[in-house]
This record gives structure tokens, sequence and C-alpha cells, in this order.
């Protein structure tokens, strides 16, 4: 492919995979990105191929985090993107090392796209300061037939499953038909058919059926902030007082009958910024509200300490008449780097001295979200946890019965909340446990074990919501073995890579010795 096509390949890739997530939800697209970056960077040189991955990662990434720079200016937004297109960049490169594989066996194709797709994004996920796993493949899938591979294998399976649809895609078109013959065309429409079965080979799978009978009435509580931004928390009273007003309503439509009493209430992230352990008055309020509903409260509230300049994010269970549960907390156990806590705080002030708006580091915690709310036990994950495997992983397989993901999206936009509840929709699937989301702002809404969700609310307004979610019992396969399809397709991608290198040393054949096809298969060789 020309140079200046395969620029022009590249930038319709990053266009594609961006239209197939939230807000677009063009979910059938990301096959067609990902095929479009494989052809770009085909027979490339491996420093042409980062390049070529790069620019793909740039038109991916830069309007998809456009919500960071909302109120923190646009250097920590363009940092942040150009990092993350430096790993479609070692992807690309990954994809042009490994076209003396592909261009030889044609049918490893797919299968080597999908190893290196999955192998680019275990390590984004995890680099650096804990990584950051926005943009995975897995997250653009909520409306697609591909979501139900996440109850065999997670997030890596699904990621799998669409690179595998688009590498048969570029395999299939990648030489011109005409010239082809007939065998060929058949074996061209082949491929682009196995592109499609494989896309909705996932209707096959049952998913959210390991519920039982139990069930428990939750209600959201939105109480919304008195206006965006990250000043809203010098506004922490009035943000604490809309939701502790929101959910006195609610106990008064309860008390007249018109809704049902709740079993147990979520309130999100933020929604008590004055730390109710050391504030009588905060205690006092959240209190007022637990009494009124008759309900316990889980409150996403800061807490200051265990160490001056420490603070830290937590769920935690407020009981009616008796208040606070001590033996009920969660701590937050992966904060946001650069946003909660400033790792090479003095490094990070020459960059941008943004960086002096974290004043207080928050601490991660240690155990799992497993909490007891209610007589429920639930899965507690606060905001970007719910994109980490393990972290969501670990509450099912500590007993939790539903998945509760409490987020502040004040400082954000709603692309940046839909693209989040996404990810809750593929976690409720992985796992066959209902699910739902709260937020200060939006969008907040109740997730079924299939993916679906009921319930959504709009953005920056107030609201309360209640449903009825069914518990869950049964463990999928992929709350059953954890990381190790993963590790699997890992394991697969640093064979393709150790492959490629080998067949890169060997020695070019002289001139009338290469075997018989492509004059370019020769060139390659």
């Amino acid at each position: 492919m020309p140079l200046l096509v395969g620029l022009a390949a590249a930038a319709l890739a990053g266009l594609a995979l961006l239209s197939a997530f939230p807000p677009f939800g063009f979910w059938w697209l990301a096959p067609v990105g990902v095929a479009l970056l494989t052809a770009a960077v085909h027979r490339r040189r491996i420093r042409a191929g980062f390049g070529l991955g790069a620019v793909a990662g740039l038109v991916l990434f830069v309007p998809m985090l456009s919500w960071t720079n909302l109120y923190t200016g646009n250097l920590p937004w363009l940092l942040l993107s150009g990092l993350q297109a430096c790993y479609l960049g070692l992807l690309g490169a990954g994809i042009a090392a490994t076209s003396v594989l592909t261009d030889r066996v044609r049918w490893v194709w797919p299968v080597v796209t999908g190893v290196l797709w999955v192998a680019q994004e275990a390590l984004r996920d995890r680099t650096p300061f804990g990584g950051f796993p926005w943009g995975r493949l897995a997250f653009s899938q909520g409306d697609s037939p591909l979501l139900r591979l996440a109850a065999l294998g997670g997030a890596p399976l699904v990621t799998f499953g669409v690179a595998v649809a688009g590498g048969l895609l570029v395999a299939a078109l990648w030489r011109p038909w005409r010239g082809l013959g007939v065998a060929g065309r058949v074996r061209a429409v082949g491929l682009v058919a196995g592109a499609l079965v494989v896309a909705v080979a996932g209707l096959l799978l049952p998913v959210g059926v390991g519920s039982g009978a139990d069930t428990a009435t939750v209600a959201i509580i939105q109480g919304n902030v008195p206006r965006m931004g990250l000043d809203f928390n010098a506004q922490r009273r009035a943000v604490l007082d809309n939701h502790v007003n929101a959910t006195i309503a609610l106990a008064g439509r309860v008390a007249a009958g018109e809704e049902r009493r709740p079993d147990l209430v979520v309130w999100p992230e933020n929604s008590s910024d004055i730390d109710p352990t050391r504030n009588p008055d905060a205690a006092a309020r959240i209190s007022a509200a637990a009494d009124a509903v008759a309900a316990p409260i889980l409150v996403g509230a800061v807490l200051l300490g265990p160490g001056e300049g420490q603070v830290r994010n937590a769920g935690l269970v407020w009981l009616p008449g008796t208040g606070l549960d001590p033996s009920q907390m969660y701590v937050k156990r992966h904060p946001v780097p650069f946003a909660e806590y400033i790792p090479l705080r003095s490094i990070a002030r020459m960059v941008s001295k943004e960086v002096d708006r974290v004043r207080n580091d928050f601490v991660a915690g240690e155990r799992p979200g497993v909490l007891r709310v209610g007589g429920v036990p639930l899965g507690d994950v606060i905001c970007f946890e719910v994109a980490y495997d393990g972290l969501v992983r670990d509450t099912v397989t500590g007993g939790a019965r539903v998945l509760v993901v409490q987020t502040n999206n004040a400082t954000f936009n709603a692309a940046e909340a839909e693209q989040q509840l996404a990810m809750v929709r593929l976690r409720a699937v992985e796992h066959g446990r209902e699910a739902l989301m709260a937020s200060t702002v939006g969008v907040s809404g109740f997730v079924g074990a299939d993916g679906r969700v009921t319930g959504a609310t709009g953005f920056n307004t107030s609201a309360v919501v209640t449903r009825q979610m069914r518990l869950g019992d049964a463990r999928t396969v992929a709350t059953r073995v954890g990381v190790w399809p993963e590790l699997a397709l890992l394991a697969v991608a640093v064979a393709a890579l150790a492959a490629a290198v080998v067949v890169r040393r060997r020695p070019v054949p002289v001139a009338g010795t290469a075997t018989a096809g492509d004059p370019a298969d020769a060139e390659e060789r």
C-alpha cells in the first residue's frame, strides 16, 4: 500500500474505532477499524508500522479523551492521548513485524491480529502507574453479539473476537479479486463470511441465566451538583444536601404508597465530600436521610487521613437508627494517577502546574469492595475501577451478588459517562451479575445480567430511579478462570512475535531461488 494511502487508512482506522464507542455506538465499525489499521501497516518496516499505528491512536484518543480537558486545560489531555496513541504505535509495529508470517500462512492472519490486540491492551491496561484501560475494543461492543463472549473470557476474549473479525476482513480483501480465479474468490468470500460468523457467534451463548430467585429493591439517588467543574468540591455541603433531600423526597413517595420501599439506597461517589466520620453535622444529615427512607444507604464519601495530606475515597454503609456501620466500608483500591494522587509530584509540576490542584493524595485501600448492605452482598467499585478486570472480579469471588459502580462525572461530560456505562454492561455479562451505576450528575442506571440498560438517567440533572434487582448465584466461566484466557492469548502473541523474529533473520534467497507465489512475498522474504 503506498505510504499516503497507508496514512489515510490509518486515520480512517482511528475514526472507525472512535465511532464504535459511545456516544456514537456503531459497534460494527470496530472490526472495520482493525482491518484498516492492519492493512495500513502490512509489509511495512517496523518503524513505519509504529508511526501509522500512532496516527490511528491519535485519531482515536484525542477526541475520545477530550472530556479530560474540560477543566484542566489542553496539556494533560494531549499528553494522555499521546501516551495512549503510542500503545497503538507498538501494535502497528507488531503487526508490521508479523507480516512475514501472515504472508506465508494466510489463515493465521486473523489469529495473529487478535492476539496482538489483546497484548497491546494488556500492556496499556497496566502501564504506567497501573495503566489506563479506556478505549479497549471490548468496551465498544455494548450492543454487539460479541459482548456475550465476556461470560467466557472477560474483556480480553471480547477484544480478541473483534480483532479476529477484523483480521478476517483484511485477509479477504488484501489482494485484488481480479486475477484470483474462481477458487481465490470463493476463499475471499468465505473469509468475509467468517468475519460475519464471528461477529454474531455470541448469540449462541446464553447470558444472564445464573441469577437466583432472590431479589432486592434498590434506589439510585442522583442528586446533581450546583454547577459542573472541578470547583464543585468547594460546594460540598450543597452536593450533600442534594442527595439528602432527594432521599427524603423518595421517603415521602414511599410513605404515600407511590413507590416501593427500597431495601437499600445507593448514593454516588463524592456525594459527601465532607467526612461524616469526623463532621457531626454531615453525619446528622445522612442519618436524617437513612431514617426517613428506613433503609441503609451506601454513601460515597471522602475521608480524611490516615496521614497528614492524605485522604481516602470510600463507600460507607449508613444504617437507619444507628448510623455508620464501621464494619462495612470500602476504600478505593486504584486511585487515578495525576487526578487523585500525583506520582513524582516535583517532576510532574515541571510539566504542568495543574498538578497542584490535587492538594491531598488519595491513599489506596487494600480489600475488595464486598459489602453487605440491607442483607444484600454487593460488589462495590468506584469510578474508573470498573475498567480494571481484577478489581471487579475480586468482588464476585468474594461473594457479591450484585455489582455497584459509584462514580462522579461532574468534572467530565455525557460522553465519558456513557463510555463508563458501557464498561458496566460488559462487567454484568462477564460475571452474570445485575449491576448499577450511580453518578452525581448522570448517567446513572441499572444493567441486567444480559447487558441491557434500564432506567438510564439524563446528564447534569437530578433523578431517583428504583428497580428490583435479581441477586446472582452462579459463577460464569469468566469468573472462574479469571486472567487465564488473557494469559493464553498473550502466550500466542509472544510466540507469533518470536516466530517473526526468527523468519526475518533467515537469509534472503538469491535471485531465481524464491518459491512460487506473490512476487511481493519473495521480496519480503
